[in-house]
């Protein structure tokens, strides 16, 4: 980790976000462009040294104290005492780990670290023991540069590889983070290696965690010299930068394996910055992706949905399986994404992730995710903690920036579970106060065998109305069959707008009477349709924004991290009062009501990133493109874009990055307007 979010400096900022060059061209993209996985990839042999033969499972204090004065001996010793408590220990998660910031900034005088005797009294080794005590693993950090990446400058191992290697076996430490700043500009792979090297002398296993953010690709030459390697810059506590590093470790996947894994960063679960649904996401995505699960948050004070999810032993096996596959891009369109990951019984875990702000069906079958031919399959929702049958199709409707993760394998025995029943719903969810939607339900029977006695119901606020005008029961609905139901919403007259919890909910039976409850919870939008005339895109409400950096921002360019950061919005030398400012990769949208004509704006790189940045825009009306730009760079001025989104009920502008991965992108839609 770069630790850089606590400097203060745009540049450093700009510096943090300097990650992987080009992997797959188009992979940013917010939208429904088809992304190609990563093609085979020779891959050397890992330590022979029997580590990390799953990926590494535990914690780091970063995310959650960075260098605060709570971060000191009891806070590790208390999360040492929860992994036990929780049963996050037997669950799997092994080592307690400090980050930067646990040490005086200066050596001695023999040369050696020396811990801060304010934060940690007793040394380090007292702390080593008692998380050894514990029956559990302990980790340490240092930079292979001069000093590490605080801005107080603490000591780095650069030159003082083997001495402080020593020091760190004789401490007791199991885990070695190791960082990339200050690092004087020494080739990448000598500095990991020298550690490496110094690591090995000692003769204490130590797992090594190689943190140089993707720089010099170390997923192509570090299999042997480090048990995991980064593959992208910090991540943050928000969903765009979740998403932005997913997307950039999905390519990754032949590299990985026993004993050499992708990392792309701790995770962020627990600490408020997304909700629930995201981080189950995020929990999923990671475990799909054998990715190292290094809690982040603060375990003293967090909730008991947090533990739930990072206690998830039924999503952990997927992380953990001993065949050590990295999970696939099956498929990737409209924002509907299907990752699949081979497990060492033959079964396939699959990720159904919804990585946009509308619940959305996501759906493939056990032929594309690679499971033999068979006349059914055992469905097993790891968040349900359910199993159906089903006569091959997979598929789910996937609530906003959620993810349904399964397990499926050709079963001989099969019936013995009820039926896969999918819930949905047609039609926009979006309701203007005082007028009646027609919604229409749909409960679709996946299974090899017929559910009996179907009922569907839709609850909605209170004050909703909410009445079904077509038949809400069915006897029986074999393989394929579906029950309709219309539904006249109503929200009532003044209901403010923004987003309302609706439920749809079903019942039915097993051919052998099990009776089965299934829920889909959704969101009803109140909208107000925009106003006649033409009006800038910087002043309307949206109905969602994902940003790739900080938040989206109102007729001011993209700025850094904070909300309320940018500064005018500047292309070309040119300054606009008005519009919006994004980061790449960026997608906001609109409600239209189908009343609105033409979007129009200026677009390109803000001048904030000096020579940084290529980006590309996108108008989508409906979700299909309306227009697009090339790829545009700073040295360029502003170019036109005009979108006829005639009848739309949603526009959509989207920013992706040009195809060379994030690297400032801040892009801006200056004078954007809507004309209705």
């Amino acid at each position: 980790m770069r630790h850089l979010h606590t400097r203060t400096t745009r540049k450093s900022c700009k510096a943090r976000r300097r990650v992987i060059g080009a992997l797959t061209a188009g992979l940013l993209c917010a939208t429904g462009l088809a992304v190609p996985t990563a093609t085979a990839a020779p891959v050397t042999a890992s330590p022979d040294d029997g580590l990390a033969l799953t990926p590494p499972m535990g914690f780091n204090n970063w995310n959650s104290t960075h260098c605060r004065a709570e971060f000191d001996e009891a806070m590790v010793k208390g999360i040492a005492d929860i992994f036990v408590e929780k049963g996050l220990k037997d669950a799997g998660y092994q080592y307690v780990n400090l980050d930067d910031c646990w040490a005086l900034p200066t050596r001695d005088a023999n040369g050696k670290l020396v811990p801060d005797p304010v934060r940690f009294p007793n040394g380090i080794k007292a702390v080593a023991d008692y998380v050894h005590s514990k029956g559990l693993k302990f980790g340490i950090y240092t930079s292979a540069g001069t000093k590490t990446c605080n801005p107080a400058g603490f000591p780095g191992s650069l030159g003082h590889e083997y001495s402080d290697a020593q020091q760190f076996a004789d401490w007791g430490v199991d885990y070695l983070k190791y960082d990339n700043c200050n690092n004087q500009g020494v080739d990448a792979k000598l500095r990991y290696t020298t550690m490496r090297d110094a690591l090995r002398a000692t003769g204490r296993p130590i797992v090594y965690s190689i943190c140089e953010w993707g720089e010099n690709k170390p997923w192509e030459w570090a299999s042997d010299v480090g048990h995991l390697w980064r593959t992208t810059g910090d991540i943050s506590d928000n969903w765009g930068s979740m998403l932005s590093i997913l997307k950039r470790n999905l390519p990754l996947a032949p590299y990985a394996g026993p004993g050499h894994w992708n990392d792309p960063d701790m995770l962020e679960v627990g600490n408020g910055g997304m909700t629930d649904t995201e981080y189950r996401s995020h929990f999923s995505m990671w475990s799909v992706m054998a990715a190292p699960l290094l809690i982040g948050s603060d375990l003293r004070s967090a909730s008991e949905e947090t533990f739930e999810i990072l206690g998830n032993r039924e999503v952990i096996a997927v992380d953990q399986d001993p065949l050590g596959r990295q999970g696939t891009v099956i498929s990737a369109e409209g924002g509907r994404w299907v990752v699949a990951k081979d497990m060492a019984d033959s079964s396939r875990a699959v990720a159904l992730f919804n990585e946009s702000g509308t619940a959305q069906r996501i759906t493939t079958t056990a032929e594309a995710v690679g499971l033999p031919a068979a006349d059914a399959y055992t469905l097993r929702d790891l968040w349900q903690h359910r199993s159906h049958n089903t006569a091959g199709t997979i598929s789910a409707t996937v609530p906003a920036h959620g993810t349904v993760l399964v397990r499926a394998w050709a079963d001989p025995k099969w019936a013995q579970h009820p039926p896969a029943v999918e819930l949905g719903l047609e039609g926009s969810p979006m309701v203007e106060a005082g007028r009646t939607t027609t919604l229409t339900s749909t409960v679709t029977d996946l299974g090899r065998t017929t559910a009996r006695r179907v009922s569907v119901t839709l609850t909605g606020p209170e004050g909703w109305t909410l009445e079904a005008t077509s038949p809400t029961t069915s006897p029986a609905l074999p393989t394929g069959r579906t029950l309709r139901t219309k539904w006249a919403v109503t929200a009532p007259e003044g209901t403010p707008t923004g987003s309302y919890d609706v439920t749809l909910r079903a019942t039915y039976h097993s051919p052998t009477g099990v009776r089965v409850d299934s829920t889909l919870p959704l969101t009803a939008t109140v909208v107000t349709p925009p106003p006649s005339g033409t009006s800038g895109l910087g002043d309307l409400p949206w109905l969602s924004a994902t940003n790739g950096w900080g938040p989206v921002e109102r007729n001011t360019s993209n700025g850094e991290s904070a909300a309320g950061d940018g500064h005018p919005i500047t292309i070309g030398g040119v300054v606009y009062d008005k519009g919006l400012g994004v980061h790449a990769a960026s997608a906001i949208e609109y409600y239209t009501g189908g009343a609105c004509e033409t979007v129009t704006a200026e677009v390109g790189v803000d001048d904030e990133e000096g020579a940084g940045g290529t980006v590309a825009f996108e108008i989508w009306a409906n979700g299909t493109r309306a227009a697009s730009t090339d790829t545009l760079t700073n040295a360029m001025p502003a170019q036109p874009i005009t979108a006829d989104v005639t009848g739309a009920q949603v526009v959509r502008l989207v920013v992706t990055d040009g195809g060379d991965g994030i690297d400032s992108d801040h892009g801006d839609w200056a004078e954007a307007r809507l004309s209705c």
